[in-house]
């Protein structure tokens, strides 16, 4: 299962990142809302984890762009 990250908190990216891929996740991380719609849009996940608040662009932001083209399921934190 792959997974696209989203947080611009580098700590905490860090250890959720960690903590999926020792569960077995294949993770993908971004560091603010430009770059995480970015690889959203390029590749097929199975999972978003989105901040909420974030430079560039705001995870709702993300999120309601994101819906125009994919219905990829998105946990929003």
């Amino acid at each position: 299962m792959r997974i696209l990250l989203i947080e611009d908190e580098n700590d905490l990216r860090r250890v959720v990142a960690k903590s999926l891929r020792e569960e077995g996740f294949a993770v993908d991380e971004a560091s603010d809302g430009e770059v995480g719609l970015e690889k959203a849009l390029m590749w097929d996940y199975d999972a978003i984890v989105l901040d909420i608040m974030m430079p560039k662009l705001q995870g709702w932001e993300v999120l309601e762009q994101l819906r125009f083209k994919k219905a990829t399921p998105v946990l929003m934190l």
